[in-house]
């Protein structure tokens, strides 16, 4: 996509919400730590919470998971690209660790809002989500898969790491859906 291509809308990403996002993490991966470094007698002389298996679990589920999101935040911090743009071709994804990159307006079929605690979640409904799917290493194709059962879509795209509200995202994708989403590609 061109950057300065006419009726282009470009979003960036917010340094300063990936830093947050970072500083997040980084506090999740110390407190996964603490609980799979905690002595099992101290564990078990808690009244909540007092099996040393499920403690030290839940602290190896936080080191990693938190972990990754730490890895993906501080490649966003330097990724020079746009987040999002929009445009007559269609949507160019950069917002997370699953995006996939164009997704021509003749593959949308519609946007949904989807909500998990309490972060609001913009899914593009694709005419073929296996396409979207089969892209990507094993790992990547297994969370769309999770994502696609879960919210209806491989495609999730959050305003989280973005320059621009949720509502402000959602206003936008659906302006640019209404000129040019259900075109055939030949027409555009």
């Amino acid at each position: 996509m061109n950057v300065n291509a006419p009726d282009e809308k470009v979003i960036n990403l917010s340094k300063k919400k990936v830093l947050l996002l970072i500083a997040g993490s980084c506090a999740f991966v110390a407190g996964g730590l603490w609980m799979l470094l905690m002595d099992s007698s101290e564990i078990r002389s808690q009244h909540r919470f007092n099996n040393p298996l499920m403690v030290h679990g839940i602290g190896a589920i936080c080191i990693v998971l938190f972990g990754l999101a730490g890895v993906w935040g501080i490649r966003k911090l330097f990724d020079k690209k746009p987040g999002l743009v929009l445009s007559a071709a269609g949507m160019l994804d950069n917002t997370g660790a699953l995006s996939v990159g164009l997704i021509p307006w003749s593959e949308i079929v519609g946007f949904e809002t989807f909500e998990v605690y309490k972060t609001k979640m913009l899914i593009v409904q694709v005419a073929d989500p296996e396409k979207y799917i089969k892209v990507g290493g094993a790992a990547k194709r297994a969370l769309k898969r999770a994502n696609s059962g879960m919210s209806g879509s491989p495609i999730s795209i959050s305003s989280t790491a973005l320059k621009i509200s949720f509502d402000e995202l959602l206003e936008v994708c659906n302006r640019y859906y209404a000129k040019y989403g259900g075109k055939s590609s030949k027409s555009q």
